[in-house]
């Protein structure tokens, strides 16, 4: 599993970049919003590797909760690495947390292929547990997503989760999966 790249630029589009490491040049999808955010020839990104039985390919990301909100959103049906990378490519992590949080169908459709029900099916996935969308990029729906993860690989369903952490007042990951564990065996 490749978790990050370090090196030189070869070829910059605004979605993907020719990354040249030590004389191997990997292609890297990037969103919109990290191409701009690319100013050096010199560049580290945080990477996502998906491997498909006809393809691999590279996700990067400058910021790790843009990483984080990729993750968090391939995981829902329908979503792809293509609309994922859309989500990030329109929205910062904050704002969407913030859509998430007011389930603000009309700014999601925005996202290119994503319509009604697509933009539904993600705010039913995300909902229950984005408690504050006004905080800083090292928002709460980073934390709140993190735990559910962590909940699901620990064999909770996500209904269940999502109603655990709805009361759940924690700062961090760990508290929020303390705090849903506590409510999970009530």
């Amino acid at each position: 599993m490749i978790v990050g790249i370090q090196g030189k630029i070869e070829k910059k589009e605004p979605t993907f970049l020719h990354i040249n490491t030590n004389g191997l040049i990997y292609e890297v999808f990037i969103s919109i919003n990290c191409s701009s955010s690319i100013t050096d020839n010199d560049v580290k990104l945080f990477t996502t590797h998906i491997i498909r039985e006809d393809s691999q390919s590279l996700y990067g990301f400058v910021d790790i909760n843009e990483k984080k909100l990729f993750d968090t959103v391939i995981k829902i049906n329908g979503v792809g690495p293509k609309v994922a990378l859309a989500i990030c490519s329109t929205f910062t992590p904050t704002s969407f947390a913030q859509i998430v949080s007011t389930s603000d169908i009309g700014m999601l459709k925005r996202v290119p292929g994503i319509g009604p029900k697509g933009a539904s099916r993600i705010l039913v996935e995300l909902s229950g547990f984005v408690v504050d969308g006004n905080s800083d990029e090292n928002s709460t729906f980073v934390h709140a997503s993190e735990a559910v993860l962590a909940l699901e690989t620990l064999g909770f369903k996500k209904d269940n989760i999502n109603k655990a952490l709805k009361d759940c007042v924690g700062t961090t990951t760990a508290e929020l999966v303390k705090e849903a564990l506590r409510n999970l065996q009530k």
